[in-house]
């Protein structure tokens, strides 16, 4: 760009720069006035770029000096036709040292690294010296192209022809120092240049400074350069009102608006399309709409800036009749377009945006912009944010050229789905692919493996992050504690917590949250002690975990206390699931009343959430009346759901009354209602096994069932006695006692006894709640065979060690 903006040899083709040259240095001989006028007219052509013309007017030319011919070189060179450029140069009768800048001006110009640095290297071979302009044309394709070992080639070759004196070189080096991200190389040469600095050297390193993100000192740079009376121009607005937009500087960006009036650059398009950005970006819309509508030519920039500044402050309605506007306009909508007002939709689930959003993806399919990459990205991150992962899948499947954002849409569409499964499956075909994976993935995949309770993968995941030399992220991080926290793993969730720097309400909820679940409550507690006192204040979901800490510790008081702060201290209304928690205390403390008290006077109508903490409570309590009637209430709230009709039954089934058990199940089968079947699961050698009641489908069942043989022989011994509570069907003491003896989780226990060597933890996870009886026979298992056992039921983990549970009996 700077180069561009300095000399008329690159913007009109070297032509002008070698007329001119070609009157002083090379004219040793008066031409003849056919000569002279036919060089202007060849000189004319070229500028304009008639380039078949100007070829015909050089073929019927009598005489040729040198100046037709370099001005012949430039004008192919500069219409991108450095083949024609090429012949013509290899057919110069006399080559001097403009020939060669133009031929490799042409190069450059394209971008063409190899060839362009070849013609370099042979112009020197070949005696001749570059100019000021051949090292210009060489640094501004280093600068386009981001070749830093290039362009340091070229400062070296500067340094040894004294050419780092010159402003016009000094300034193409300072511009391709800051756009191949070397901004301190850029610095330290600006700063060097003690005198000559234009506006295109200040422009250069303005521009330098937003690219890589140091909006302070790009806004300090322009401030410097108004100091020392350089005016700024259309080159140079831009890139300070990009800065100004980037940190919201919006009075500094309202100031160069002032420059911009006063230096008459407003009816600049470039200028203008800068300016509503900026103010969209600083939230300004209607300064922003003021600048759009005052264009006198639509440009699709300015348009394209209008609707994200929209769709950012939340005025998605308005970004779509901008949208419409531009159709209607018939302006030419781009491959940035598209994505902005896609977006749109991602947060609208009515039908009439689905329909609109149909016909947009619709349009994008006509005018041939779904193939590009932005657009895919943007429709499939739409259909999976709206839950349509088939035509989120479809369009990814389409996709000839899929980035890490195109597999970041569709896996973190998938994770926010709850299809946890998938989104693994598709983390492992983009690894395969060869695509690296970015801190959004992985925080998404990481929050699917602490969903399914994965930890063989979630190390994995952790493993190739840290390899990969990406920077830590909080959402990585937050979702690293998650994860370890979710598969009972609280040395590792601790270890990744202690290592970050910066910690949210996010970071300290999923630890106190991850302790209430692991058994550990009053250490839950007490983080959120210390959360208090680093001055961060808790939010909705903290206090849920607060209230489930002392749910599963019986801590009545302490819960009150917590849930009064909420409401009175924190102005944080309460939601169904602190009252569920407020309801499962006072239940488990046998205190019923309050909680059908608290119940009674709730702010807001009790969902089933609530009405199953106090079904819950009453089968803890043996309260059957007021059982029935909380399961009534919910066969009404959710009739299709099983768990009210278990656990009414399974509480009649406590009690001996299993004709009131067996009329439950009647009407839960007469209904439809399927209940989800109890199993249990582990993972040995990145391999998940599944187990069910009496499950005899594993291909080791016999030597499992041997082994639970042994198990319940020495557990006996060690004074185990079955709690026929538990046994649920009404037949014969020796077969309640041999059904309990079988249930999933002890199944599952017996295959971990087989097969992890001894010292290692036996993980079990479980779908329902784990049952009394196997709960005491774990503590006896983990006593007898010396083994660390941890259970993760339907709604805790349970920690077993030397005959003790980390509940404490309490859950």
């Amino acid at each position: 760009m700077f180069i561009s903006h300095k000399a008329s040899y690159h913007r009109h083709g070297c032509v002008v720069f070698l007329q001119n040259f070609h009157k002083t240095a090379y004219s040793p001989t008066p031409l003849t006035e056919p000569v002279y006028y036919s060089n202007q007219r060849l000189n004319e052509l070229c500028k304009s770029g008639r380039i078949n013309e100007a070829q015909h007017l050089f073929d019927e030319m009598p005489e040729r000096d040198e100046f037709t011919w370099n001005t012949m070189i430039a004008g192919y060179a500069n219409s991108g036709k450095v083949t024609d450029a090429h012949k013509l140069f290899d057919e110069s009768p006399n080559k001097s040292s403009i020939t060669w800048s133009s031929l490799i001006s042409g190069y450059c110009k394209l971008g063409m690294e190899h060839d362009s640095m070849r013609l370099f290297y042979e112009m020197q071979c070949e005696g001749y010296s570059p100019s000021q302009f051949t090292l210009g044309s060489v640094l501004r394709m280093c600068s386009a192209n981001g070749l830093l070992s290039r362009g340091e080639q070229v400062h070296g070759y500067a340094i040894k022809t004294q050419f780092d004196a010159n402003v016009f070189v000094m300034t193409g080096l300072v511009d391709m120092y800051a756009q191949c991200r070397r901004l301190s190389e850029a610095k330290y040469l600006f700063k060097m240049m003690s005198y000559g600095k234009n506006h295109v050297t200040w422009t250069a390193m303005i521009t330098g400074y937003s690219k890589n993100q140091d909006q302070i000192g790009a806004i300090e740079c322009f401030r410097d350069m108004r100091a020392e009376g350089i005016e700024a121009n259309q080159y140079t607005f831009p890139s300070v009102l990009a800065a100004c937009g980037e940190i919201v500087a919006f009075r500094f960006g309202v100031q160069v608006h002032g420059c911009i009036v006063k230096g008459g650059f407003a009816a600049n398009v470039f200028v203008e399309s800068a300016l509503v950005d900026m103010y969209a970006r600083c939230g300004k819309l209607t300064d922003a709409r003021v600048v759009l509508e005052s264009m006198v030519v639509d440009d699709v920039v300015s348009w394209n800036s209008m609707i994200v500044g929209c769709v950012r402050q939340g005025f998605t309605w308005d970004a779509l009749l901008l949208f419409k506007k531009m159709h209607t306009k018939n302006m030419k909508i781009d491959d940035f377009t598209y994505p902005s007002v896609v977006n749109c939709f991602a947060s609208l689930n009515d039908a009439e945006s689905l329909k609109s959003s149909k016909s947009v993806h619709c349009m994008a399919v006509k005018t041939g912009f779904e193939g590009h990459v932005l657009v895919s990205n943007a429709l499939v991150d739409m259909y999976a944010k709206r839950s349509d992962l088939l035509c989120a899948f479809e369009v990814f499947s389409n996709m000839k050229e899929k980035d890490v954002v195109s597999w970041t849409s569709l896996i973190t569409g998938y994770t926010h789905n709850g299809a946890h499964e998938q989104a693994l499956k598709l983390f492992c075909k983009m690894r395969i692919s060869g695509i690296t994976p970015d801190q959004i993935v992985t925080a998404s995949i990481l929050s699917s493996c602490a969903e399914l309770t994965v930890l063989d993968f979630g190390q994995q995941v952790h493993a190739d992050f840290i390899k990969s030399g990406l920077l830590s992220s909080l959402s990585v991080d937050n979702s690293l504690v998650t994860m370890y926290t979710n598969c009972g793993c609280l040395e590792d969730a601790n270890k990744v917590f202690a290592s970050m720097d910066v910690k949210n309400v996010i970071t300290w909820t999923a630890l106190i949250m991850g302790y209430a679940k692991n058994g550990k409550s009053k250490e839950s507690l007490v983080f959120y002690n210390e959360m208090i006192q680093t001055g961060i204040k808790p939010d909705f979901i903290t206090f849920i975990g607060l209230l489930f800490a002392c749910s599963h510790a019986g801590l009545v008081d302490q819960a009150r206390q917590y849930f009064d702060s909420m409401v009175n201290f924190y102005q944080i209304k309460p939601g169904q699931d602190h009252y569920a928690c407020m309801i499962d205390i006072l239940g488990r403390s046998g205190r019923i009343d309050e909680a059908v008290e608290l119940l009674n006077n709730m702010v807001v109508e009790p969902d089933a959430t609530v009405w199953k903490a106090l079904l819950s409570a009453c089968r803890v309590q043996g309260k059957i009346e007021l059982a029935e009637k909380a399961a009534n209430t919910l066969f009404e709230l959710e009739p299709q759901d099983a768990v009210p009709y278990i656990m009414l039954s399974n509480l009649y089934s406590s009690k001996g009354q299993w004709e009131d058990a067996a009329r439950i199940r009647r009407l839960m089968k007469s209904r439809g209602v399927n209940k989800e079947p109890g199993y249990s699961w582990m993972e040995i050698n990145s391999k998940v096994y599944s187990f069910m009641s009496e499950d005899r489908r594993h291909e080791k069942s016999n030597l499992i069932y041997l082994k639970i043989d042994e198990v319940m022989m020495l557990i006996r011994e060690a004074g185990y006695v079955p709690d026929m509570n538990f046994a649920l069907h009404n037949i014969d003491e020796e077969g309640k006692e041999l059904g309990l003896a079988y249930h999933s989780e002890k199944l599952a226990v017996a295959f971990g006894l087989l097969e992890l060597p001894r010292g290692m933890p036996i993980r079990i996870y479980k779908n329902l709640r784990v049952c009394g009886d196997c709960h005491t026979a774990m503590k006896f298992i983990s006593s007898v065979y010396g083994r660390v056992i941890i259970l993760r039921d339907s709604n805790r983990f349970h920690h077993f060690k030397q005959g003790v549970c980390s509940c404490g009996d309490y859950w």
